[in-house]
């Protein structure tokens, strides 16, 4: 089912497919720690790689493997890895790909834990990272060095929802001699295909709309077999595997994705036209309106605006949780692509732990609220967040 004749939807429903002896129709869910083999001989053969087939969990699993499989159809890759986590994903290609000495420039306009795995964890270990802006191209160029190995982005950003040129970047990474990692967590393969506009590799929290109901953790890095083989090595030695279990729950999340995303996509946009009338409200930033600064950069790129709105409050922290303490219906989480909406002030959740200096690089201000727009009815959202934008 990887013929390109066929629409990602079609793929996210079909793809990576395996029946066992028992011809089931839904995909089976192989829980087991390990593999049986026929002899001393197979067993040897496999270990080394001269025949394939499942060994240990940690790294071959049947039903993880068909959500590779899946997902790296959808995104148009020749190799996914599955991890246990969206974090552990981009561990797991910044493990596979790098060594002490390299360096990485990365969007300021990215996940707080990203910013963190780059700017502590990893500087420990030798590799220095470049923090630039998400959407003036020059500064990519500017920041890359002889030792450049990996630009790192993700569009639309968290939480600002800014859109990066990724042709424009791709085209400055090539040049340099680094590649390019595209977080693609926002729009899914069903709304942005970056391996099209010229990325190496793509990662997933699939954690969010992937599963789209809030059930299980789970991550992917996809693109080359090449680029793949480094990661892949990490994870078979290193461990941070997604569960046979979160695998088949994600390969059922990814069934519905297409109509899921369509529905986002479409509440968003009614929420967020909404919020830009309101008087308490200062701002609002979503791709999909006209007065979001990449509007037409995103509606070239990405199908739809997606699920994510982010806006600005007057009159600050106090002013920002007063609106999230007065919802009586919204999930007040810092998870996202659920079907329930869900609410949460950036600045003291999934950026608190990075610097002020670093919240105000990126536009993360006091009173700021990230809202992923669920699958209620749109009126009935806009009717929550007004008791407390009053």
């Amino acid at each position: 089912m990887s013929e390109p004749s066929y629409q990602p939807e079609t793929l996210a429903v079909h793809a990576g497919t395996v029946r066992s002896q028992f011809n089931e129709h839904s995909e089976a869910m192989f829980l087991t720690s390990s593999f049986v083999f026929d002899n001393a001989a197979q067993a040897a053969a496999r270990f080394i790689g001269e025949e394939p087939g499942n060994i240990y969990s940690r790294f071959t699993n049947p039903t993880v493997t068909m959500f590779e499989e899946r997902l790296a159809a959808m995104e148009g890759a020749e190799q996914c890895v599955a991890t246990a986590s969206g974090m552990s994903a981009i561990l797991a290609c910044c493990m596979g790909l790098l060594k002490s000495g390299d360096h990485i420039v990365a969007s300021r306009s990215i996940f707080g834990a990203t910013v963190n795995l780059f700017g502590s964890i990893l500087k420990k270990f030798g590799v220095e990272t470049t923090f630039v802006s998400a959407t003036d191209v020059s500064e990519w160029s500017a920041a890359a060095r002889p030792q450049t190995k990996l630009f790192f982005l993700e569009t639309p950003s968290n939480p600002l929802t800014e859109v990066s040129d990724i042709a424009a970047i791709a085209a400055v990474a090539k040049k340099s001699g680094a590649l390019l990692a595209v977080d693609n967590c926002f729009c899914t393969p069903i709304l942005q295909r970056p391996l099209e506009l010229g990325a190496d590799i793509v990662i997933h929290s699939a954690t969010k709309y992937l599963d789209g109901q809030g059930r299980v953790l789970g991550g992917a890095v996809l693109g080359s077999k090449k680029n793949m083989e480094g990661v892949y090595q990490f994870l078979r030695t290193a461990g941070p595997t997604m569960s046979a279990f979160n695998a088949w729950i994600f390969l059922k999340g990814l069934e519905t994705l297409k109509i899921r995303m369509d529905a986002h996509s479409a509440n968003a946009l009614a929420v967020a036209q909404w919020l830009e009338v309101q008087p308490n409200v200062a701002r609002v930033y979503y791709p999909g309106l006209p007065s979001h600064p990449q509007h037409q950069l995103a509606m070239q790129q990405q199908k739809t605006g997606g699920g994510i709105v982010s806006f600005e409050v007057k009159g600050g922290r106090e002013a920002a949780w007063r609106v999230i303490d007065n919802t009586q219906m919204v999930s007040i989480t810092a998870n996202l692509g659920d079907t329930k909406t869900t609410l949460t002030h950036p600045a003291t959740t999934t950026h608190a732990r990075i610097t002020p200096e670093a919240r105000a690089a990126a536009g993360i201000t006091e009173g700021m609220l990230r809202i992923a727009v669920g699958l209620e009815a749109a009126s009935d959202i806009q009717a929550d967040l007004a008791r407390g934008l009053g």
